[in-house]
C-alpha cells in the first residue's frame, strides 16, 4: 500500500522509539487527553468490578491476596498502557483524534439566547400538539359514542370511574 508522506524517522520524536514516545505529540492534545481520561475511567471501573467479584476468594492466605489484588492491578496497568498506545502512539487513532479536534474547532456553536429561544418554541409546539390531539381524541370518542360502538358514561369519558 501507499506509505504516508511523513517519513518514519520524523513521525515520532527524535532519539528513537521509546516505550512512551507519542505520535505527533503537540497536535490534538485536548481531544486525545479527554479520550484517554474517559477510557481510563472505564478501565478503573472494570478493575473495580473485577476486584468486587474476586472478594469471594479473599482469605488470609498469601496466594489469595495476590489474586484478589494482583488481577485488578494488572488490569489497570495493562488497560492503562493499551489506552496510552491507542490514543498517543497508534498512527490511525492519533490522526483520527487530531482531525476530530480540527473539525470541532470549525463548529458554529449556538449562543445561550438561541438555545433558550429554540427551547421555548419546542415547548409551545409540544403543548399545541397535545391540545390538538386531545381535541381530536374527544371528537373520535364522541363520534364512536354517536354510532354506538363506544358506550361510555359522562364520568368515564374524562378518565374518572371504572
Amino acid at each position: 500500500m501507499n506509505e504516508p508522506s511523513v517519513p518514519r524517522e520524523t513521525a515520532l520524536p527524535a532519539g528513537g522509539r521509546g516505550l512512551f514516545d507519542r505520535y505527533k505529540p503537540e497536535q490534538g492534545l485536548r481531544v486525545r487527553n479527554w479520550t484517554a481520561a474517559g477510557a481510563g475511567l472505564l478501565a478503573a471501573w472494570a478493575a473495580k468490578f473485577v476486584y468486587e467479584r474476586l472478594a469471594v476468594y479473599r482469605t488470609d492466605e498469601a496466594w489469595t491476596l495476590l489474586i484478589v489484588y494482583g488481577i485488578p492491578v494488572a488490569m489497570v496497568v495493562t488497560l492503562g498502557y493499551t489506552i496510552f498506545w491507542i490514543v498517543y502512539r497508534h498512527r490511525p487513532s492519533g490522526d483520527f483524534l487530531i482531525a476530530t479536534e480540527g473539525e470541532m474547532k470549525k463548529v458554529s456553536w449556538s449562543t445561550r439566547r438561541e438555545v433558550i429561544g429554540a427551547t421555548k418554541v419546542v415547548i409551545v409546539v409540544t403543548l399545541l400538539l397535545a391540545a390538538l390531539l386531545g381535541v381530536v381524541d374527544l371528537i373520535f370518542m364522541l363520534f364512536f359514542q354517536w354510532i354506538g360502538v363506544l358506550k361510555v358514561t359522562g364520568i368515564q369519558a374524562f378518565g374518572g370511574g371504572s
